[in-house]
């Protein structure tokens, strides 16, 4: 297996994007600034990327460097994630009700049903998994997880499910890009334009390649692909692409004015969102009060 990036170079690369030069992100880490400067040579090197862009003025990311800064704020978030559920296996109750979820529900719902979850009358504790849509309905159906939350427009033989809640994908550009100022564009143009994607298996995915099929159209082959939300964004914002998201991850970004949404019209990008579980299987109480609560807590 090839070599991993360390940990904490790319929490050194995180910290420079957000105080905005090494001095202060080396400040923010207790390092000494040309330990921080040489952390992000070695980095370089070990990417092949040129990361900071060093004048007279002092230095900056690149775009690159920005682009790469927000993949690595998902390893360090993931770190922590791992940190504090392995904290919570120590202090916590031996039992845990182990919950599946794609990528989206898990970001932008999951935390608000767990708030509710977390009541003086509700004391279920919670064990998430996040993975893309298609491996979330493998753990269930392996016994892995006792719920799962997807995207996807169908499940798989042997699961139950039932809608939580309601979801649309929307196209969006960087305030730069010339489709900003567009009032909608064709699915061709989509399709031509610079499109970056979820990778196969994801809900995002599935629901635009069902939507294209509608239309008579398909996806090209080897189109760019990426892990996350959060590296299409990047991608997006830093690079010229154009993404096709969750409303519910862009909104913020659309609010803020740091990402465009387009109309791309004739596709239908609605969707369901989820809740599955094994057919035959009785949920447990915890189980059940959570699906209640996602049905409650429609976005």
């Amino acid at each position: 297996m090839a070599e991993r990036t360390s940990l904490a170079a790319l929490e050194l690369l995180v910290a420079v994007d957000t105080h905005g030069s090494i001095s202060a992100a080396a400040r923010a880490l207790g390092l000494a600034q040309p330990t921080a400067s040489a952390g992000l040579r070695r980095l370089e090197r070990r990417l092949g990327l040129e990361l900071v862009a060093r004048g007279a003025r002092g230095t900056e990311l690149t775009p690159t460097g920005r682009a790469t800064a927000g993949w690595a704020r998902e390893v360090v978030a993931a770190s922590d994630r791992f940190e504090r559920s392995v904290a919570g296996l120590r202090t916590g109750p031996a039992t845990a009700l182990r919950v599946a979820a794609s990528l989206t529900v898990a970001e932008y719902l999951v935390p608000r049903w767990l708030a509710v979850l977390a009541g003086p009358h509700d004391a279920a504790e919670v064990e998430l998994t996040v993975r893309n849509s298609h491996d979330v309905m493998e753990l269930v159906l392996a016994g892995s997880a006792e719920l799962g939350f997807v995207e996807s427009p169908g499940v798989r033989r042997g699961l139950r499910s039932r809608t939580v809640a309601h979801d649309e994908l929307v196209a969006v550009v960087a305030p730069a890009h010339p489709w900003a100022r567009r009032r909608a564009i064709a699915p061709e143009d989509l399709l031509a334009g610079r499109l970056v994607l979820r990778e196969a298996g994801s809900g995002t995915r599935e629901i635009l390649e069902r939507a294209l099929g509608q239309v008579g159209l398909a996806l090209p082959d080897h189109l760019p692909t990426l892990g996350s939300t959060a590296a299409l964004k990047a991608a997006v914002a830093h690079g010229g692409s154009v993404a096709v998201l969750s409303a519910l991850t862009v909104a913020d970004d659309v609010e803020s004015g740091r990402l465009i949404t387009v109309p791309v019209t004739g596709l239908d990008l609605s969707r369901r969102l989820r809740v599955v579980w094994r057919d035959g299987a009785t949920p447990s109480a915890a189980a059940r009060r959570l699906s209640a609560v996602a049905r409650d807590r429609r976005p």
